[in-house]
């Protein structure tokens, strides 16, 4: 299949396949005419960078998951470099977790407080309120 047709089964654009190409993610084929030519498989590898992307891995991250499956594995994941790197994203989704955790606690103390001192002092009073 041709680039355009392609990027229609893909929902993506021209572009982005070129930039795919271009960061060595997708093959770059040419037929005898120049034009840049795909098959299923390319459709399956985008489809895969795609799916990682919509969970939040970087472009770059999807690199293993898209050799294992140039390498006849059936799945992405099915190597130790993307285990490798399921690995790192879970820790780096923990960590993550955990700062947001503080966050969410220092807030909570934050209004927790706020709401104390409104208590016992006068409530202000909004301009916005009647």
């Amino acid at each position: 299949m041709r680039i355009g047709e392609l990027a229609r089964r893909a929902g993506t654009s021209t572009r982005t396949l070129r930039y795919y190409e271009a960061r060595g993610l997708l093959p770059a084929r040419r037929a005898g005419n120049g034009h840049r030519t795909y098959d299923e498989d390319d459709l399956r590898l985008l489809r895969e960078i795609r799916t990682l992307q919509d969970f939040g891995f970087e472009l770059e991250e999807t690199r293993p998951f898209l050799e294992c499956l140039r390498a006849g594995h059936p799945a992405g994941d099915s190597c130790p470099a993307s285990l490798a790197v399921y690995r790192r994203k879970l820790a780096e989704l923990d960590d993550l977790i955990g700062r947001l955790a503080d966050v969410r606690d220092h807030v909570a103390r934050q209004l927790a407080g706020a709401e104390e001192a409104a208590g016992v002092a006068a409530a202000p009073r909004c301009e916005m309120t009647p």
